[in-house]
């Protein structure tokens, strides 16, 4: 596959204060990192702080309940991260990696030496180990490449990681990266250097914009999603699940109007209107007020059917908008 995981042998990590956002069949959004969990399918990291991404990638890893799938997606500042069994005066140029003044780092799995840069994609697929297929995983890449009018292949080199009952593959995809500071950093002469540690297996490697200009960052993330969703039937949550849950709670609210001031008093139970009553003080069509209010019951809370009848006052259109605003925020 050009510039696919194998070949372009890349990881990336992220700052801990940064806010990551989850995509998937929840969406969450914090720059609190106390608030992470690790119950979703699918996370994409807004950080570019290599520390963070890899330390965030490694506690998916441990803690995510072993039989479910998990896609972590993120990109990182300039950087060179090695595999927890390398030997880093082998593997990484150190008079260009001072010259170009960015950090190398050992990441807590295995694979190869790689080269970090916004331009480029980094991305793990966590999986029960039971079920683990490295190929299986590759194509998943390879669709989502694929869907973006790329022709490409996967090959044999995939970086796999297993710890007891779970493993994972991750990989980088080359975007826009800096091809001639990759090929720097990472070019190192010492043959008669031996190591017991794991050699990176060195690839010719390309940027997908090469085979079409018009692929970015966000786009690869939503084909990624994408072709991780189909494969391992993650699917979004129905009504039923996000909002049918709701226990019973209600809600008064109250607003004055240039016409009158009106008081709402709603009641509602698993997402549905139970009661919604609706007073109006010096409003003349206090009747139709009340029975607007009355003519929610049964309608799914923040989700109203937002048309009225022919001829409803323009005091009746108020409010219902006025109540539909507030029962979406």
């Amino acid at each position: 596959m050009p510039a696919s995981c194998s070949e372009a042998r890349g990881r990336s990590m992220i700052p801990a204060s940064t806010r990551l956002l989850r995509l998937g069949p929840r969406h969450f959004c914090t720059s609190q990192p106390h608030l992470l969990d690790a119950k979703h399918s699918i996370y994409v990291s807004q950080s570019s702080n290599p520390y963070f991404n890899l330390t965030f990638e490694d506690w998916l890893f441990k803690e995510k309940a072993v039989r479910e799938p998990l896609l972590l997606i993120y990109r990182d500042k300039p950087c060179v991260v090695i595999g927890r069994n390398q030997n880093p005066w082998k593997e990484v140029n150190f008079p260009a990696l001072r010259r170009a003044n960015i950090p190398f780092i050992r990441r807590r799995s295995g694979g190869g030496t790689v080269y970090h840069d916004i331009g480029n994609t980094n991305f793990s697929i966590h999986l029960p180990r039971s079920s683990f297929d490295r190929h299986i995983t590759a194509q998943v890449v390879l669709r989502a490449v694929r869907s973006l009018d790329i022709d490409a292949h996967v090959n044999d080199r995939n970086d796999v990681c297993i710890v007891k009952d779970r493993a994972y593959h991750h990989g980088t995809m080359l975007i826009s990266s800096r091809l001639n500071t990759l090929g720097d950093v990472l070019h190192v002469s010492k043959e008669t250097l031996v190591t017991r540690g794991v050699a990176s297996v060195r690839s010719p490697v390309k940027n997908l914009q090469e085979f079409n200009p018009l692929v970015s960052h966000e786009a690869f993330v939503r084909a990624m999603v994408q072709a991780f969703r189909e494969e391992y039937s993650i699917e979004e949550p129905s009504w039923d699940w996000a909002f049918g849950q709701t226990p019973e709670f209600t809600y008064s609210l109250s607003r004055a109007f240039g016409w009158g001031n009106v008081t709402a008093n709603i009641r509602s139970r698993h997402g549905v209107i139970l009661s919604c009553s609706v007073t109006a003080e010096g409003a003349s069509d206090s009747g139709e007020l009340e029975a607007l209010g009355k003519g929610l019951e049964g309608q799914k809370y923040g989700f109203l059917n937002n048309q009225l009848e022919q001829g409803s006052s323009e005091s009746a259109h108020e409010v219902r908008q006025w109540l539909t605003d507030e029962m979406s925020n």
